[in-house]
């Protein structure tokens, strides 16, 4: 899978987890955008039509609801809560989650989805 992470996904960890599983990323420094808005990441990735890897959940459910409401559409918002407690996810965890969603044939487009909930 081709995924662009935004600035508050990208760790060196989960980068390497990723590519080690057969992702392909997409990384803010290599397009220009590093530090850039919420906003400006999901027009990226709808521009480019890759699902996007964030953290942040809450304005990312925001952008989700207001393309939704507006009859628009994304390639995907794959969410990993961080709540700082013991149900945060290792990059290890994530790779797992990514393939079981991959191996369900679960559709990413236009869905806003708790990559928690695939463990």
């Amino acid at each position: 899978m081709i995924i662009y992470q935004d600035d508050d996904s990208t760790s060196y960890a989960l980068q390497q987890q990723l590519i080690l599983a057969g992702h392909l990323l997409v990384l803010p420094a290599q397009v220009g955008l590093s530090g850039h808005s919420d906003p400006e990441h999901l027009t990226y990735a709808i521009t480019h039509q890759l699902p996007l890897l964030t953290r942040n959940y809450q304005d990312f459910r925001q952008l989700h609801n207001l393309i939704q409401t507006s009859g628009g559409h994304h390639p995907g918002i794959l969410v990993v809560r961080k709540d700082n407690d013991s149900r945060d996810m290792k990059p290890y965890q994530v790779v797992s989650a990514l393939t079981k969603m991959q191996t369900a044939h679960a559709t990413c487009t236009d869905q806003y989805l708790i990559l928690n909930h695939w463990r």
